[in-house]
């Protein structure tokens, strides 16, 4: 498909990134340099990430194939400078741990590199050294797709068309869901994916009882949830919100699982739909230019003909900004919103 043809497809996707002089060649042939695109960097170097070295959000507006515009909002970055998605490097440890690194690289206007930024997909130490062992210009679109997958995890219990509470790996193609806004609909795809829950992949907790869920919901980061205000104690202005998960985290009855790994489950319906997973409701999976990468080829195929429905933009304007829930008891007074 081309950019003209998935222009209401297109969603922004904002990530965690290191700049890239926050990780520099302290040993091997690149001394002194900081991380670079794929051919400059080279293997065996020894990286070592910055003591002060902290994550920002760069905010993507995808064109397609690896392309991106620099979005509103973004805390790094021109807005309106193009960023391509350069390889996947792997970086690994003394103890022999791994870890992904994206590269993303900013052009400006007359065409030069802007900066460089790295997405790692695991947690880095500071002050640790960690060597390049693999360089793979091949694979990166498809594992920056499932960081922006809305993914829930195994023994999630999602609400069937009967009623009934199924553990989402029990379900199966064909199977009818309920949802909010379609009633019965059926499961068009379903991905299934199992990795190390660190970094930009590690699963937020929403504990039983929090947003009034029947069991602990495990999503992942940027998953959102739909939320019915009974009263607008978080001052939103409207009753029905979206919220993704992240930004709910406050270390206690919402919080972020790092360390092993997750299973990870994806559903995909005709239309991008909210559906019930532990009792609440959240979105099921939006097959747009962000996350076609991850997705099989036949399934791409249908965005330009079968699956239609997948645009947000008749729950765009719920989203709420994370300015509005930069604040300790955001689920809290979430809970008590939605309350009678």
């Amino acid at each position: 498909m081309t950019d003209a043809h998935n222009t209401s497809l297109k969603q922004p996707q904002s990530v965690p990134v290191l700049r890239g002089d926050a990780l520099t060649v302290t040993n091997g042939a690149n001394m002194g340099d900081p991380l670079s695109f794929a051919d400059e960097v080279q293997p065996d170097d020894i990286y070592t990430l910055a003591a002060d070295a902290t994550r920002e959000r760069l905010s993507l507006m995808p064109m397609g194939q690896g392309r991106f515009i620099v979005a509103e909002g973004s805390e790094v970055g021109q807005r309106g400078n193009r960023v391509f998605l350069d390889s996947a490097l792997t970086f690994m440890a003394p103890d022999g741990a791994t870890t992904e690194v994206l590269v993303l690289v900013e052009v400006d206007g007359a065409g030069s590199v802007a900066e460089i930024y790295a997405l790692p997909l695991a947690a880095m130490t500071p002050k640790g050294d960690v060597t390049l062992v693999g360089i793979d210009r091949e694979n990166a679109q498809k594992k920056l797709a499932q960081v922006a997958c809305v993914s829930f995890t195994r023994g999630t219990m999602i609400t069937v068309a009967s009623g009934a509470q199924v553990p989402i790996e029990d379900l199966s193609v064909g199977d009818m869901v309920l949802t909010r806004d379609a009633g019965a609909q059926a499961i068009r795809w379903i991905g299934q994916s199992t990795v190390r829950a660190t970094g930009a992949l590690a699963p937020i907790v929403i504990t039983a009882g929090t947003l009034h869920n029947a069991g602990d919901l495990v999503v992942s980061p940027d998953h959102r949830l739909f939320i019915y205000q009974r009263q607008d104690h978080l001052g939103a202005g409207r009753s029905e919100l979206l919220v993704k998960a992240r930004h709910l985290e406050n270390g206690d009855t919402v919080y972020r699982a790092q360390g092993g790994y997750v299973d990870y489950f994806q559903l995909l319906f005709d239309d991008h739909q909210i559906i019930y997973a532990e009792g609440i409701a959240a979105e099921s999976l939006l097959a747009d230019t962000r996350t076609q990468p991850a997705l099989p080829a036949e399934i791409g195929a249908r965005l330009s003909s079968q699956v239609t429905g997948h645009s947000d933009a008749h729950l765009s304007e719920f989203e709420v900004t994370e300015t509005l829930l930069d604040r300790p008891d955001a689920a809290e007074v979430l809970r008590r919103s939605s309350s009678g």
